[in-house]
């Protein structure tokens, strides 16, 4: 059987059962792969921009032999897609910042029938500053330590209702929700980074923005202070 990495397989359970599904930069197309082998999705779109890649999914698809499971795509982003041949849509291994570009240009995901899951690498704030500015509802996150990094992920859905959140929330999101250590070790190292921003833009940037992130550094260690955690 199948096995994913540790935050592989933590977006793959943000995924519904038995909705079809596309993985945004498949590469090996493992998750998809998995998702079939384990009965969860009917059917996916493997997804890459690059040939490469696709070449190492058809074998994985071969190696399983879900020929008839699995569409393997040539496509930028969201690009080659149909709005009608998935319900749910993943990307992981990618930064925010490219997330949130690729979802951008994608209008037919303001659909509340869709799920968005994304697993970014770094910079998670910006996609999630993209779903609250745009209608979308973040449902949860989650937390993992895969190789000795920590990783977040997280599902979201199109209500078109832009609701009022505290200026942190673009960088704590619904971790706090989660009680897992590793949503608060996340946050943590979230803290560290908005610190080291702040250092350098009172050196040589904005009073401005420097005040933007110390009121955001200081919210979320308020947050992580009233965190409940499993361990």
């Amino acid at each position: 059987m199948l096995n994913l990495s540790k935050r592989m397989l933590m977006a793959a359970k943000m995924v519904r059962k038995g909705n079809a599904v596309a993985d945004i930069g498949t590469d090996h197309a493992y998750l998809p792969a998995y998702l079939i082998l384990n009965g969860i999705a009917p059917k996916a779109l493997a997804c890459d921009v690059r040939k490469g890649p696709l070449e190492n999914a058809k074998k994985t698809v071969e190696h399983y032999g879900i020929e008839d499971k699995i569409t393997l795509r040539l496509s930028d982003g969201f690009d080659e897609i149909q709005p009608s041949e998935a319900e749910d849509f993943i990307m992981c291994g990618m930064g925010g910042t490219l997330m949130e570009q690729l979802v951008s240009r994608t209008h037919w995901l303001k659909d509340s029938s869709k799920r968005i899951i994304v697993q970014p690498q770094s910079h998670a704030e910006d996609i999630r500053r993209f779903f609250v500015e745009n209608g979308f509802e973040i449902l949860f996150e989650d937390a993992c330590t895969d190789g000795g990094k920590l990783y977040c992920a997280m599902a979201a859905e199109y209500t078109g209702a832009k609701l009022q959140r505290p200026v942190s929330y673009i960088y704590t999101g619904e971790l706090p929700k989660c009680q897992k250590k590793e949503a608060r070790l996340y946050l943590e190292n979230t803290v560290a980074r908005l610190h080291k921003k702040l250092e350098a833009e009172r050196v040589h940037g904005s009073a401005e923005y420097a005040d933007y992130l110390e009121k955001i550094a200081l919210e979320t260690e308020e947050i992580i202070n009233g965190m409940e955690t499993d361990g």
